[in-house]
């Protein structure tokens, strides 16, 4: 018989659970602006942890010369079809340049024109050689006064009581060990969800995806079951992507203004339009009529502009060049294929995540959200994440509650622990936990709007869906673990499953097509004004309410419901 979890009880003003880009940035705005104690949380580690893990090769969101953050804001809402949350927009725009900036000081170098300006690549970017943007950030953090990192712990459970977070709890992926944290205030800045659905690379190479496959959907997890409000799920996000490689698109299109075109070499993109998702969705729509594969138009670039495309990639994707030398068949020589990836749901790319108040508290009082987890601020990339770090961080401070106020939590501790503990000393199951996490993928892209049928669904797909899932989670309450890593990855089909049901839910709410192929609805095809509002929801009495909200239109939102 195993002996029970060793557990550690640890105090700290301000819990930040995820260290990552959101997570880390919070962590030095509390450190530079307070005397306050803040733990940071990070199941991995993190030098290398979040989506800057590989490093990026340019500032997705940035306000370049002669554009204003305004100017963002009219992008993301347009690129989003009107459901974005310009306060949050607005706040976050109007903090790209100075968190750069700020990360220039702590070493990131950023691409120069010989006039000393900063080299940019379109409207909203600019190049950095960003390889080492993550380990500069947790060098800062670790760095920084009163704050401690707790790498390798993954924490599964809020302590909520009366609708204010006290704390949180969770276990070591490497020993035995459980933790009780309590603390005044807790920010999530956890990352999206992935591995929801099938991805195109099955068998062993199915955790090569475009998002992070550590990225489990933990934060939302965690929140839906504190009774924390949720956004904007419906809006998945599907990448375009570089075929095999999943190297990011945006390098070339931008880097070298490539075209999409099809396997006759028409340019397609302009019939069917130049938002995120409608470049996806023309992409499937030749495929679908026989006019595939499809390609980016890179042949005939100057041998520069491929020297520059072979060099870009290996900041984030060098796989991408890999394939390029090794093939022989250089950017310049031959059109690269593009493909869309399987969806996921991420609030840094798309309006999904916790409903926050324009300084991101949640509907949970004392509980903030920031990064990808945070919704309502599309299109935010890295520099959104740093911002939305720094304004939950900063009405931390103001809001701050000291930690005397701590009301009876052990019972509630001792009802996760009782969780973890069922699962290690729980019989070998039927199934393994990687053989449920495939067959929730199998149903997600089968009846919820997958890969295998191009991102399209309707309501009685969406029925099965729920009702497989809901099977699903049954079997998963007999998931077992020998050791701490395997108790890692029930929780994380756990989590998975979670969210799976919550963007099941939100897709059969919205009954319209808002955007093609990340809510591609076959029963409503069309664009309906009627639902030109927020599809929210929130867990109350163990049941998922499902409910619009009006467009936010002031410059500045607080909770009163």
């Amino acid at each position: 018989m195993k002996a029970k979890l060793q557990v550690q009880r640890l105090s700290a003003d301000v819990l930040i659970i995820g260290g990552g880009t959101a997570g880390c940035y919070a962590a030095l705005t509390l450190s530079r602006q307070s005397g306050l104690s803040v733990l940071v949380a990070e199941k991995a580690d993190i030098r290398r942890s979040g989506c800057l893990a590989a490093g990026v090769n340019a500032i997705n969101a940035y306000i370049v010369p002669g554009r204003t953050p305004q100017d963002y804001v009219d992008y993301a809402e347009n690129d989003a079809n009107g459901i974005v949350r310009r306060d949050l927009l607005l706040t976050a725009a109007q903090r790209f340049n100075a968190v750069t900036a700020d990360m220039e000081q702590l070493g990131l170098v950023i691409l120069k024109n010989a006039d000393g300006s900063y080299a940019a690549r379109g409207n909203r970017n600019i190049k950095i050689n960003g390889e080492n943007f993550k380990p500069l950030l947790a060098q800062a953090v670790r760095s920084a006064k009163n704050v401690q990192v707790l790498n390798h712990v993954n924490i599964t459970d809020l302590l909520v009581q009366k609708n204010r977070v006290y704390g949180a709890v969770g276990f070591s992926v490497w020993d035995d060990v459980a933790y009780d944290i309590r603390a005044g205030a807790v920010l999530v800045a956890t990352g999206g969800a992935a591995g929801l659905y099938r991805p195109n690379n099955p068998g062993f190479s199915r955790h090569k995806m475009w998002y992070p496959p550590f990225n489990t959907g933990a934060g939302y997890a965690m929140g839906i079951r504190a009774g924390a409000e949720m956004t904007s799920f419906e809006m998945r996000f599907i990448a375009l992507r570089c075929k095999d490689t999943i190297a990011p698109t945006g390098t070339i299109a931008q880097g070298v203004r490539a075209k999409q075109v099809n396997a006759r070499g028409e340019v397609y993109e302009d019939r069917y339009g130049l938002t995120t998702s409608e470049r996806l969705y023309g992409t499937v729509q030749e495929n679908r009529q026989g006019r595939g594969p499809c390609y980016l138009h890179t042949s005939g670039i100057t041998p520069a502009q491929g020297e520059d495309l072979l060099k870009a990639y290996l900041n984030m994707a060098p796989s991408q060049t890999l394939k390029w030398l090794e093939s022989g068949q250089t950017p310049g020589r031959a059109d690269v294929e593009i493909e869309g990836t399987e969806p996921y749901i991420v609030g840094g790319h798309t309006a999904s995540g916790y409903w926050v108040n324009t300084q991101r508290e949640t509907t949970v009082h004392g509980l903030y959200a920031a990064g990808d987890v945070a919704g309502g601020c599309p299109q935010k990339y890295v520099t959104g994440a740093l911002a939305e770090g720094e304004l939950a961080a900063q009405d931390i401070l103001k809001q701050f509650q000291a930690a005397a106020d701590f009301p009876e939590l052990d019972a509630q501790v001792q009802q996760v622990l009782a969780g973890y503990e069922a699962i290690r000393s729980a019989p070998l199951p039927l199934y393994s936990t990687e053989e449920l996490e495939e067959a929730m993928q199998k149903v997600m892209d089968e009846y919820a709007g997958g890969i295998s049928t191009g991102y399209r669904f309707h309501e009685e797909r969406l029925r099965l869906a729920d009702e497989k899932i809901v099977e699903l989670e049954q079997l998963a309450t007999h998931a077992a673990a020998d050791d701490a890593r395997e108790l890692l990855t029930v929780y994380e089909l756990k989590d998975r499953l979670t969210v799976c049901r919550v963007l099941i839910a939100h897709l059969r709410a919205r009954k319209e097509t808002r955007w093609h192929s990340f809510n591609e609805n076959l029963d409503y095809p069309q664009t309906d004004e009627q639902y030109c509002k927020y599809v929210n929801s929130r867990l109350q009495n163990g049941r998922l309410q499902v409910f619009l909200r009006e467009l936010v239109k002031e410059a500045s939102y607080e909770h009163t419901d």
